[in-house]
């Protein structure tokens, strides 16, 4: 498979009054085109750090982040910018749907705002997630799990090449939580999205193709697992 991104020797340190905190300490990996990934570590661990690094929310103190062979703009936000609305999708915990459309609007807004409004792409996502039949009506009309689905919708609407996510299922009941991760995977095989997301939750390791392990900002393991969802 094509290598899709890579870090090398990445660091994010921060100043507090009671010194320097390594939030990102040493990290290197490299992620393939098509492989689901999951991030797993308890809290304080670097998870999110690490994320904010590969969406180019958050510069890296130091070290090197390539993403398709070109190097990924720091310190600059209008590059920053730029590379996240070309190449990134992202999945929030709180769903951030747009309360006033509905799920299909919510979806054609976002294709609007990057230039590829398609009205039957935009259906063909909601049938992918499984919300065909709920394209009229608004957020604040169905579930958590279906907000979270719409919100998956949207988020590869634009067709990004990597999808990201910060404990995406954190607010859901286990049994909800399995029909978002396998609606997920579903669109992400669809789509050939690579996706990486943030978890404290072990029970998500069987929506993945590998399994990241980090604590104090350093990988501790790395291992490509066999996803029980196809």
């Amino acid at each position: 498979m094509t290598i899709l991104l890579k870090m090398e020797n990445l660091e994010r340190h921060y100043e507090t009054p009671a010194g320097i905190v390594k939030a990102l300490d040493g990290v290197t990996f490299e992620i393939k085109q098509g492989e689901r990934v999951i991030l797993l570590g308890p809290s304080g661990s670097g998870k999110t750090t690490l994320l904010n690094c590969l969406s180019s929310l958050d510069s890296p103190t130091s070290g090197n982040y390539t993403f398709k062979d070109k190097q990924v703009p720091r310190n600059h936000s209008e590059k920053m910018t730029s590379f996240r609305r070309e190449n990134i999708g992202y999945v929030f915990q709180f769903f951030n749907l747009l309360q006033d459309l509905t799920v299909l609007e919510n979806i054609l807004l976002i294709q609007e705002l990057s230039g590829k409004k398609d009205h039957a792409r935009a259906l063909e996502l909601l049938k992918l997630v499984g919300l065909e039949a709920e394209v009229d009506r608004f957020p604040g009309e169905i579930s958590g799990g279906q907000q979270q689905r719409v919100a998956i919708a949207r988020s590869i609407a634009k067709r990004p090449n990597l999808l990201l996510g910060d404990e995406l299922t954190g607010n859901l009941d286990t049994e909800t939580s399995q029909k978002v991760m396998t609606a997920l995977v579903r669109a992400c095989k669809e789509e050939n999205i690579t996706s990486v997301f943030v978890t404290h939750d072990e029970g998500l390791v069987r929506y993945a193709t590998r399994v990241i392990r980090i604590d104090s900002g350093k990988i501790v393991s790395d291992e490509s697992v066999n996803s029980e969802v196809e």
